[in-house]
């Protein structure tokens, strides 16, 4: 096996032993707008991370507290903008948002509660 293989699979181990409230700091919340909830018809799910989170990761959380199959997880960071606060310059936060596709059939009713 070559070392990035190795290293990918060290990392899904990592992240397939992660706990629940680490699963809870990994996915912030869910992104609710047009374009997300448009995303659903096509098995995707948007969510905001924390912005140390890795793909394995994402992965093992979204898995672990919503009992799906994920398949894929795309990630992007959002650059903050630069705002005024009053009257001072300021800048708004970096934000890392995941676009995690699910198996065929399965969903994620992010109205209801988690268990």
């Amino acid at each position: 096996m070559s070392s990035p293989q190795k290293s990918a699979l060290a990392a899904r181990a990592r992240a397939a032993k992660l706990s629940r409230e680490e699963m809870y700091e990994i996915i912030r919340g869910p992104v609710i707008t047009e374009k997300a909830t448009g995303l659903s018809e096509r098995q995707q799910v948007v969510f905001r991370v924390a912005l140390s989170a890795t793909k394995p990761a994402i992965k093992a959380a979204v898995e672990g507290l919503f009992g799906v199959k994920v398949e894929a997880v795309n990630t992007l960071v959002v650059k903050g903008k630069t705002k005024r606060f009053r009257g001072r310059p300021g800048r708004r936060s970096d934000v890392k948002k995941a676009y995690v596709r699910l198996a065929q059939g399965q969903s994620i009713d992010l109205t209801s509660k988690l268990a």
